[in-house]
């Protein structure tokens, strides 16, 4: 394998060996994005000259004896975080000179721990799609076809680690913004639990970068390996040290099992609100199968599940109570009025996005209360399961569609339209409660698109996702080149 392709692990092991150096992989990593990334347009912020510095520094550190645990490796930061010097516009045109003096904390994380970075990665507009485009920096495709996204909002991100640019990326979710990207273009991303890892300048312009965490999302690591995943999940959690850090230090517990046939699996291919395309159900059903051949206990059915139209409905009140909070008066007012209008028995995904945005504080609380419960009842749930394998969304990548108004999108499942925001549901099975989840390859559709399902695992027991993650990487395989 080329050396563009192998993982931070690989690249890791070669620098410490000194079969190579940092200076020749970030330049062979710089030579593929000029040469392929015209077409593809993951990088839409590239830092060369910076991050060639950065390369030969992390060589000469090493040759003083250092060996922190990315020295050398190049990655790529979610154009969404503050990198000083480089603009954060969040795809917004009003905010194309947007430049920030100082790194999100993140940011700050990587290159203490000797990462290069080799640039930005492409978001939509606001982050707010599921897909990647902007009218600063247009349109990202997916390397599998480029007529189709790689998903949003953490798609540059995955086009470029499929693309072979950089070992590793970061990015972040909270309406499956790592985790479909990495469905969609055959790579891994790990969601961690709410609050796990600190988010700090990874702010829309031009707020400014205060130490406060944002209801629902998260940030996480995005790789070509299981492995990968958890080694950059080390560098990016733990508390911000401007608040909890102060008095907190992390200890994630270890996985609950290091073997296959340990762990007991709740496995889902179906959702009460929307169906599950052919191709994704047949990701799902490889992963219950290598799961049952490796020894795991699987089951298709569980009472201790909580209510999945419920959850759908929750989340989409959470989240786009948020969304509307900042709306303009007059907005606010507005959506006030049409949500007055819907009728009590209107339980449809429309009405509860609607109720969300005109949602008094009084109104979140009593959503916020929902979750608790909710919360409690996948407590119990993970008394008796480890971890519970599901759909990212209904569909592998679907084709462009850059119609402004999100609400009258179709999303085409085997044949029939659903409506297009609908597919968020299996995203919020995670996000609504705030669980870790791992999004992992599950083979190919008939199209030859890449397939991925998710892993959620018990709340701040990231490593349990993880590992199984690993276990399926050695059982079913995992990454692989586009083409």
């Amino acid at each position: 394998m080329e050396r563009n392709l192998l993982s931070a692990e690989e690249l890791a092991a070669a620098l410490r060996a000194g079969e190579v150096t940092s200076a020749d992989v970030t330049d062979e990593a710089i030579t593929r994005i000029e040469r392929d990334d015209r077409t593809i347009n993951a990088i839409c912020v590239p830092d060369f000259d910076r991050a060639r510095a950065a390369a030969r520094e992390a060589d000469r550190a090493r040759a003083r004896g250092d060996d922190r645990p990315l020295l050398g490796i190049p990655v790529t930061v979610k154009e969404s975080y503050d990198i000083a010097g480089l603009p954060t516009t969040w795809g917004m045109p009003f905010h194309r000179d947007h430049v920030p003096a100082e790194d999100a904390v993140q940011v700050s994380r990587l290159k203490a721990a000797g990462a290069v970075v080799l640039g930005k990665t492409n978001v939509p507009m606001g982050l707010q799609d599921i897909q990647s485009f902007n009218e600063i920096y247009g349109t990202t495709n997916n390397p599998w076809d480029h007529g189709r996204t790689p998903g949003g909002s953490s798609g540059g991100s995955a086009a470029a680690l499929a693309s072979g640019f950089g070992a590793l990326s970061i990015g972040s979710d909270i309406g499956g913004s790592l985790r479909t990207p990495a469905h969609f273009c055959g790579v891994y991303a790990h969601k961690p639990t709410l609050g796990l890892a600190a988010s700090r300048g990874m702010v829309p312009p031009p707020a400014p970068a205060f130490p406060a965490e944002s209801d629902l999302a998260v940030v996480g690591p995005m790789a070509r390996t299981a492995r990968d995943l958890t080694l950059l999940l080390d560098v990016m959690a733990g508390p911000d040290p401007l608040t909890l850090g102060v008095a907190h230090d992390l200890r994630l517990p270890p996985a609950r099992h290091e073997r296959l046939c340990d762990f007991r699996v709740l496995v889902l291919d179906e959702h009460p609100l929307i169906p599950t395309g052919s191709a994704v159900r047949a990701g799902v059903n490889r992963v219950a199968d290598a799961l049952a051949e490796g020894g795991a206990r699987v089951e298709r059915h569980s009472p201790l599940l909580p209510d999945l139209t419920e959850a759908a409905i929750l989340y989409m009140h959470l989240w786009f109570s948020g969304v509307a909070a900042r709306f303009p008066v007059e907005v606010y007012e507005r959506l006030q009025t049409h949500a007055s209008a819907l009728g009590a028995d209107d339980r449809s995904l429309d009405a509860a996005r609607l109720r969300g945005m005109a949602s008094s504080h009084r109104g979140w609380i009593e959503a916020n209360d929902g979750r608790e419960l909710h919360r409690h009842g996948w407590r119990q749930l993970f008394a008796e399961f480890d971890a519970v394998v599901c759909p990212v969304t209904p569909t592998p990548a679907f084709p462009h569609d850059h119609e402004p108004d999100l609400t009258t999108r179709r999303i085409d499942i085997d044949g029939v339209e659903h409506p297009y925001l609908d597919q968020l549901v299996w995203a919020g099975v995670a996000t609504m409660p705030g669980l870790p989840a791992t999004a992992v390859p599950a083979g190919g559709s008939p199209e030859g698109l890449p397939v991925g399902v998710q892993l959620i695992g018990p709340m701040f027991e990231d490593r349990t996702p993880l590992r199984l993650a690993e276990l399926l990487e050695q059982k079913i395989g995992g990454f692989r080149t586009p083409g």
